[in-house]
């Protein structure tokens, strides 16, 4: 008698909706990166305080870029992670690591170096 035979037919059918769910929520996270962070870079540089940055070095966000940069690989490297995690080990972790991944792009609402190296906050 195996593992699998010993659960009754409705958990199955729920472990297997349940993997499935998070091998979409993680493919569809990292099919969205990417244009996330291009919506993203678009939204910030409509805005004056954006441009203003860009352009003259002011008023540009204090969220340090390389923090940013490590939330964009982390969400990449989770979205990974889950969809080469075997899906019937461990499911909470799995799960755990698709919400991480798209947590990963809530800081601060701005793309990837959003904060160009030129932005220092000092003019010459």
């Amino acid at each position: 008698m195996t593992a699998s035979s010993r659960l009754p037919a409705a958990q199955l059918t729920h472990a297997q909706l349940s993997a499935r769910a998070l091998t979409i929520g993680s493919v569809a996270g990292l099919v969205l990166l990417l244009p996330t962070v291009v919506l993203a870079w678009i939204a910030v540089l409509a805005s004056e305080r954006g441009s203003r940055c860009l352009t003259y070095g002011e008023q540009c966000s204090r969220v340090p870029g390389d923090a940013l940069w490590a939330c964009f690989w982390a969400s990449a490297a989770l979205g990974v992670l889950a969809l080469a995690w075997p899906r019937a080990r461990w499911v909470p972790a799995r799960c755990a690591a698709v919400l991480l991944q798209w947590g990963g792009r809530a800081p601060g609402g701005s793309p990837p170096g959003a904060r160009p190296s030129s932005c220092s906050g000092a003019r010459s």
